[in-house]
């Protein structure tokens, strides 16, 4: 793609980033036959490539952005599907990212968009704020129907049954290896997770134990910033980001980290790209570092020799998040140690394509997410499946409140496969309580 940024505009390493980006496309199209938006929507500016080139005017034309960029940019769910299907290597996530970073320092949102952005952004990534908003949320859930703002009403609707307890190995602390130590890592235990679902984390804890892993969880670490990082909120971000890196490399210089292990795929994606978000900043070596171990917990678990199960009287459906399978690249890990523990593996069609979760985009997108929702819970119950397995929490979530069937994170399959309790959604739904219990 042909560009026009003067040499003044490409002093700054932030247009000479996106014209590199830019300029590598060739205009092909091959990201519109994978775009999720652009197959709900039809319109040419809610692709890639359509949005590319409203990116590009914007930023050539160094103009405030207009109510239509920012409202076809902000439908973009960042699924990064257009990644792994371009011939060309654009990255487009760079890309996106910038754009939204620009569109947050220039443009004037009307006031109650501005509003639920400002409330997402400071409860969310905090889980006791996140917990004391859901408890408000499940309070207000009967009256969901009356709200008049469909944004409001999906906050509304999200709220759980029940409230998990404050897991207690959330806390700082260290958590021994069974056996000898095999390696040591730091857990990331999330924000949203921590509120949500904490037999996530439990589980994660008891298998990497189990398989000889020394497991810290890092005094100081918390939310990853993809959450602000994605709204454009840079200093929020970064601040966030900057906590974890100093957290986990004063483990790597205390006594050594062989991983920073995530286990929410979202989140991995962020924690991955650390050493490209801090590049210009005085922290660049250490979040170089840092991102130079993040690892998804299936990477990890590939590394540790899973052994390997009978054959379990289960069907599982995977469920591919989309920050996993193109955000990085992972796509086969999760199904091979499941198939190694016993269980056997399904995959609806279409597997690439996003459940419409994406972070905060069922809240501020609701009816492109339903519409994404109910097309991935009608292909993943088609496989007629017993439970349902992702590695993320906004998909678990997401697919959870439109199905019937259990589903689980994929460490709680392979922790009970390996010695584990029963992932609790499977008791549960044994018991007639159908659906992920956190959100039916």
């Amino acid at each position: 793609m042909k560009t026009d940024f003067t040499a003044e505009q490409l002093a700054d390493p932030k247009i000479a980033r996106a014209n590199e980006i830019l300029r590598s496309c060739v205009h092909c199209g091959f990201c519109t036959a994978t775009c999720p938006t652009y197959q709900v929507l039809g319109d040419e500016l809610d692709s890639p490539r359509g949005r590319i080139y409203l990116i590009k005017d914007m930023l050539e034309k160094n103009r405030v952005p207009d109510a239509n960029t920012v409202k076809h940019i902000d439908r973009c769910l960042s699924c990064l599907a257009c990644m792994t299907t371009c011939p060309s290597g654009v990255h487009y996530m760079h890309l996106v990212d910038q754009a939204r970073e620009y569109i947050e320092e220039r443009y004037k949102r009307p006031i109650g968009e501005h509003a639920l952005r400002w409330i997402l952004a400071r409860i969310l990534p905090y889980p006791m704020r996140f917990r004391l908003a859901l408890l408000g949320a499940k309070i207000g859930r009967p009256f969901a129907r009356l709200m008049p703002d469909a944004r409001l009403r999906a906050m509304l609707e999200m709220a759980p049954r029940q409230i998990p307890p404050v897991s207690r190995n959330d806390d700082p602390q260290t958590f021994a290896a069974q056996g000898p130590r095999r390696k040591r890592v730091a857990l990331m235990t999330g924000c949203a997770q921590k509120a949500l679902n904490t037999d996530i984390n439990d589980a994660t804890i008891r298998l990497l134990t189990r398989l000889g892993c020394e497991v810290v969880v890092a005094e100081g670490a918390g939310c990853c910033g993809a959450l602000t990082h994605h709204m454009g909120k840079t200093a929020e971000s970064h601040a966030t980001a900057a906590r974890n890196i100093r957290a986990w490399t004063r483990e790597m210089d205390r006594g050594g980290l062989d991983a920073v292990v995530i286990n929410t795929s979202g989140c991995g994606t962020t924690v991955k790209d650390y050493g490209y978000m801090f590049r210009h900043e005085a922290l660049a070596g250490d979040a170089a570092r840092v991102s130079a171990i993040a690892m998804d917990v299936s990477e990890l678990l590939m590394q540790l020799d899973l052994p390997e199960g009978g054959a379990q009287p289960m069907t599982v459906a995977y469920h591919a998040a989309c920050s996993l399978q193109h955000g990085q690249k992972i796509k086969t890990y999760p199904k091979d140690l499941l198939k190694r523990a016993g269980f056997s593996v399904v995959e609806p069609a279409d597997s690439h394509l996003c459940c419409g979760s994406a972070g905060t985009y069922n809240l501020m997108q609701p009816e492109i997410s339903k519409q994404l929702k109910a097309r991935k819970v009608r292909t993943l119950e088609a496989k007629n499946p017993d439970v349902i397995a992702a590695g993320n929490i906004g998909c678990m979530m997401q697919i959870g409140s439109g199905s019937g069937l259990p589903v689980v994170h994929t460490v709680e399959l392979l922790d009970w496969a390996t010695g584990g309790p029963q992932p609790p959604a499977l008791g549960r739904a044994a018991q007639g309580i159908t659906g992920v219990p956190i959100l039916r």
